[in-house]
């Protein structure tokens, strides 16, 4: 059995910045990550894809080596390839590695899961050919792959980083389909002293854009009824905008209209959660550390709520030094003293944040798609038949499961819950806080009685 002070699941930068912050002050940290290697999906495989393909992905990409380079200090054992599917009292981490089983005990749990692209299902989405706009990405820097004759639809700094790396690539998208409206800009500038704060976000935004720009890449804002046809394939998106109605030949679309929080972890131990309507998510409650109702829990990242890479990082050495502290290897004073200079760098991450929120709302027809568009892709599962089941009693996504099997399979409801969430809510005419989340119990992820049966102690696995 495999002993630490501290377990972080997680290996992006909230999880690595925590493992450095927490190991420079004592502590015995295990960070376990289901990649082969260290970064996250922001900072994805960035020691090996930086020296190849640095250029085209940028330095907000490169500059993750510096927290990377960090996980080879003293008193980190970094857990490659490694699978959490439980997280049980004690606490007591049980995982899966190069096909075995393992168990690792802990003082304390950081969760460092970080976030979940939003699903966008408009009519379409299921074709072959459509992916999330970040598994284009992903795409791009793991493998250098890049899609040919794409466009990319919805809203959000994203869709912008990844037309500009398209655009460096070589293999520019055919067209831009933005959903933010100008009435969106317009609400957002309420928060336009925030976004002067950010002066760093909205330059870099900007220079994307002229990138874009540059190469003559089509962009078509306030778009609305949009719909991916084809037969069997991705062939065409459809929509209105600008009064008029549009269809753009492609092979490729990328959806994208936000991320929000990955909580399956975090509920799976009874972490209360609370509806977020500017970030349209359900976020944990957590203290000013991260710190949660369960004693032994922290989370930090975009698990905890969406801030971006910097401000992931910042929240992770925050909450080691309230871990440190609260394990005793240092003093609550020196805890304080620390995180001054955290909280302030903080603040100045975060001024943007409401701006653009308000500005790249997720799209209104997505979040409550029309009657025969599929949710649940597991199951599949309609709109309509959610909407059936609350007209039979149904009030909430649990019970969803014995209606209709929505967030049973493989995904368990990762990809479906808010949107059923949304329904049901919108359906019973109850705020979302009433209707509720589903319920989620271990194994996190599939494990194998394969993998039981070659259960390891863990013995060596952190020492």
């Amino acid at each position: 059995m495999a002993r630490v002070d501290l377990a972080i699941i997680g290996a992006g930068p909230a999880g690595m910045a925590a493992a450095k912050m927490a190991a420079d002050k004592g502590l015995s940290v295990c960070i376990l990550d289901e990649q082969p290697r260290a970064g996250g999906q922001i900072y994805r495989d960035v020691d090996r894809v930086a020296p190849l393909r640095g250029d085209l992905l940028g330095k907000d990409y490169t500059e993750g080596r510096a927290l990377t380079q960090g996980l080879g200090a003293p008193g980190i054992t970094h857990l490659a390839g490694a699978v959490v599917w439980a997280i049980e009292e004690g606490p007591r981490l049980a995982c899966t590695q190069v096909g075995k089983g393992a168990l690792i005990d802990a003082r304390h749990v950081l969760l460092a899961t970080g976030a979940l692209e939003r699903p966008m299902p408009v009519p379409g989405w299921t074709l072959p050919g459509v992916m999330a706009a970040g598994a284009g990405q992903i795409l791009l820097k793991q493998s250098g792959v890049l899609a040919r004759r794409a466009v990319l639809v919805g809203a959000g700094p994203l869709l912008y980083l990844i037309a500009a790396q398209m655009v460096r690539a070589g293999t520019p998208p055919l067209a831009m389909v933005e959903t933010q409206t100008r009435n969106d800009f317009t609400g957002a500038l309420r928060h336009l002293g925030g976004a002067l704060r950010g002066w760093r976000y909205l330059l870099n935004g900007l220079g994307l854009l002229n990138e874009i720009r540059r190469a003559g890449v089509v962009r078509h804002t306030g778009a609305h009824s949009i719909a991916i046809t084809g037969a069997g394939r991705a062939e065409a998106v459809e929509f209105i905008a600008g009064g008029k109605a549009h269809s753009i030949a492609c092979d490729t679309v990328f959806l994208h209209h936000g991320v929000v929080p990955n909580t399956q972890a975090a509920r799976s131990v009874g972490v209360p959660h609370r509806w977020d309507a500017a970030q349209h998510c359900f976020v944990p409650e957590l203290d000013g550390w991260g710190g949660t109702s369960v004693e032994y829990l922290h989370i930090a990242g975009d698990g905890a709520a969406i801030g971006g890479a910097k401000v992931a990082a910042i929240a992770g050495r925050l909450a080691a030094l309230d871990i440190a502290a609260r394990l005793g290897a240092i003093k609550t004073a020196t805890r304080d003293s620390e995180a001054v200079p955290l909280r302030r760098a903080l603040d100045g991450e975060l001024a943007v944040r409401p701006f653009l929120d308000t500005a790249y709302p997720p799209l209104p027809e997505a979040l409550s798609p029309a009657d025969k568009t599929v949710i649940c892709r597991c199951e599949e599962v309609t709109a309509g038949d959610i909407r059936g089941y609350a007209r039979l009693g149904c009030i909430g996504p649990n019970q969803t499961k014995a209606f209709g099997r929505a967030g049973m399979g493989p995904c368990q409801g990762r990809y479906c819950g808010l949107s059923v969430t949304q329904i049901l809510a919108e359906e019973n005419r109850q705020s979302h806080d009433a209707t509720g989340y589903y319920r989620i119990r271990p194994p996190l992820k599939p494990v194998t009685l394969g993998e039981l049966a070659a259960m390891d102690d863990g013995a060596g696995a952190a020492e």
